[in-house]
Order: structure tokens, then C-alpha cells, then sequence
């Protein structure tokens, strides 16, 4: 919970305003109604230096709804807690994981999959 209250989304620094044209006469009426951009990195990254973008090549993780042309975000700076998919190196391969309770003895967790952005093609 931050100052500001449990669910208070910040407002980007950017500007993203369209800069007005040097032009005479009349200009188009569309540039008054620009929305901005959404920056993914913006909004879905907190350690920049730590993230990793894996996009998934088979059907091998179904059991998680992870399908082929998924994009995983995956943030190697955080400590997996209970109930989180990871990726972890298993018997020479990576492979996702639930965490659940019990101890992970033998299993290396290179990251903790903090976003899955679906394909819809």
C-alpha cells in the first residue's frame, strides 16, 4: 500500500502531445483528438536490468494456458513465493513450474514469470 491508497495508478511523465503544425490555413481537426501511446515497458516492467521477454515455441505448457506465440515476461530479480509460475532450469532444459509449499530441492529458478501476454492469431 502506498501513500496514496491501495489502487492509485500513476500517471506517465511523458508528454505525449502532438506538436502543433507550422502550417497556414486550415489545419485538421484530428490533431486535437491524439491519444497517447501505451509503453508496455512502462507499465508491466519494474527492474528493467533484470526482465526478459521469452515468446513460447510449443504447446508444451498447456497445463498453465501457455500456448504457442505467448510472450512470457519474466523478472529475474524476484523471489518466488508460493502459488507463482517460474521458469526453471530441470534436467537440462527449461520448464515452468508452479511454486507450491513443499521445498524445490534440485530445481534451479532462473525467473519468476511475472506477465504472460496471450496470441491471439
Amino acid at each position: 500500500m502506498n501513500e496514496e491508497g491501495p489502487f492509485q495508478i500513476k500517471k506517465t511523465e511523458r508528454n505525449y502531445r502532438v506538436q502543433r503544425p507550422a502550417q497556414t490555413g486550415f489545419s485538421s481537426p484530428a490533431t486535437h483528438y491524439s491519444e497517447p501511446r501505451i509503453d508496455l515497458n512502462d507499465v508491466l516492467i519494474t527492474n528493467s536490468s533484470a526482465t526478459f521477454y521469452i515468446r513460447v515455441v510449443d504447446e508444451a505448457f498447456n497445463n498453465f494456458d501457455i500456448s504457442i506465440n505467448d510472450v512470457l515476461i519474466i523478472d529475474r530479480s524476484l523471489t518466488p513465493r508460493s502459488g507463482q509460475l517460474v521458469l526453471a532450469i530441470h534436467e537440462d532444459s527449461f520448464d515452468i513450474f508452479r511454486i507450491d509449499k513443499r521445498p524445490t530441492g534440485g530445481l534451479e529458478v532462473w525467473g519468476v514469470i511475472t506477465y504472460i501476454i496471450k496470441s491471439v492469431l
